[in-house]
């Protein structure tokens, strides 16, 4: 059998596990394991096999994972989660669907300081939830922005889909942070004009809250707030500037968070053991997809068929966009049935070396990919926001669905300005090639 039919043949194998439900992780590794056992000897595969999860799990570039984990932690024990969602709802309350509008901002701050989508759903949509449905919001409306407005966590820095990216496919992680930066705040934008679109056309979906805010309380609300503000410029300034790198600037943000939990008197020693066990079961799964994923883009690499792949389109007679459309199609499809980590590490060993050949920048293709992988954080069946966000609210998830699925054509639309003007990436200093 030659290399690629093992190769094709490993690779319906890994897509069986997933189906019966193995984690990706250790399907990636077990695939990855008797493919290069069948190409060359288990005496290459078993030493491949420790070295990968060895080097992963010690690599000390790779501690900036549970460090951006455990800043969501520290933020969410602080209080600051409560305290970004007061004042996106003094200032944005009186805009059509306000605390809708709220949220998506709250969304957007929270995202600042926690790099998980999921965490960022979940923590606003304990406190978002119950004041929109106090004011009768529609249920669609009220899950769906949540749901969405989870998705920043993903794109805009700190962010762990840009580090993961960064890891697999060896760019820089600091400069990936700072290309999520516009994007991302675009997106929230573009979301913030879906729900106003929305209640426009149907104004009883957002019924108006009648208390008005004085413009001086506005601005003693952004007091509840100021640490937030503080540590984005420490780590993002930092990196953007050079102070700091990736994984010093997020060591730096989680002790100045930690101190803030302290000053706030919120920290005790359970909410501490919470947040670590938090923090360990999030940074080991994402370590374990990591090892696993290495040990499968050695045993593609031996079969040749991301090189061939990519020799195969980059000699097709159609243009590089229209097959960055199909790859962009294919993401869709892949983000119904797979979480948006196990979908970058499943995909960019094959599709990556294809993206360079086209004369693609790594940079912006980067954030093409986690605008997509959020977009599978809202498609059924496998939207994992939508299942914390069902959980939270004890709504039905079809619910939830019929609502985050206008905020797909904000990330489309977001996914095609980024296409037609690339400087919207990489128009900050640090990021143009």
């Amino acid at each position: 059998m030659d290399p690629q039919t093992i190769g094709i043949v490993g690779i319906a194998g890994l897509f069986f596990l997933l189906l019966i439900g193995m984690p990706i992780g250790f399907s990636l590794a077990f695939v990855g394991f008797w493919g290069i056992s069948f190409l060359t000897d288990i005496s290459v595969a078993l030493p491949t096999l420790i070295r990968s999860f060895f080097e992963t799990f010690t690599t000390y570039s790779f501690t900036v994972i549970p460090l951006f984990v455990i800043m969501g932690e520290l933020a969410s024990v602080s209080g600051l989660s409560h305290g970004i969602y007061n004042v996106a709802d003094k200032w944005l309350r009186r805009l059509p669907g306000g605390l809708g509008i709220a949220t998506i901002g709250a969304c957007a701050g929270f995202a600042a300081i926690c790099g998980s989508s999921v965490a960022t759903a979940a923590t606003l949509g304990r406190v978002a939830l119950p004041e929109m449905k106090k004011y009768n919001y529609d249920t669609r409306l009220s899950t769906g922005s949540v749901a969405a407005g989870g998705t920043l966590g993903f794109l805009i820095p700190p962010s762990i889909g840009f580090v993961v990216y960064g890891i697999l496919t060896e760019q820089s992680i600091g400069k990936l942070l700072v290309s999520g930066f516009i994007p991302g705040f675009l997106l929230a934008f573009a979301y913030i004009l879906i729900i106003i679109v929305w209640v426009l056309i149907n104004p009883e979906a957002a019924p108006s809250n009648p208390e008005k805010v004085r413009f001086g309380d506005k601005v003693k609300s952004l007091k509840n707030v100021w640490e937030l503000i503080v540590v984005f410029f420490l780590v993002m300034g930092g990196i953007y500037l050079g102070f700091f790198t990736a994984t010093e600037a997020g060591a730096l943000g989680a002790f100045f968070l930690f101190i803030v939990t302290i000053m706030r008197k919120k920290l005790t020693w359970l909410s501490l053991v919470e947040a670590m066990t938090a923090t360990t079961r999030v940074s080991v799964m994402i370590f374990i997809i990591l090892s696993g994923a290495y040990i499968f883009t050695y045993f593609m690499a031996l079969t040749m068929i991301p090189m061939n792949l990519s020799l195969y389109l980059s000699e097709l007679e159609l243009s590089r966009y229209a097959i960055l459309a199909v790859i962009l199609i294919a993401y869709l499809i892949l983000g119904c049935f797979l979480d948006a980590t196990s979908m970058m590490v499943l995909t960019l060993p094959v599709i990556f070396p294809t993206i360079l050949k086209l004369g693609f920048d790594p940079i912006w293709f980067g954030v093409i990919s986690v605008l997509m992988m959020e977009a599978g954080l809202i498609t059924p069946p496998l939207g994992l926001n939508i299942f914390v966000i069902s959980g939270v609210a004890d709504v039905p998830m079809g619910t939830v669905f019929k609502g985050a699925v206008f905020f797909l054509f904000a990330i489309f639309i977001v996914v095609f300005l980024v296409t037609v003007f690339p400087w919207i990436a990489l128009f900050l200093p640090g990021v143009m090639r």
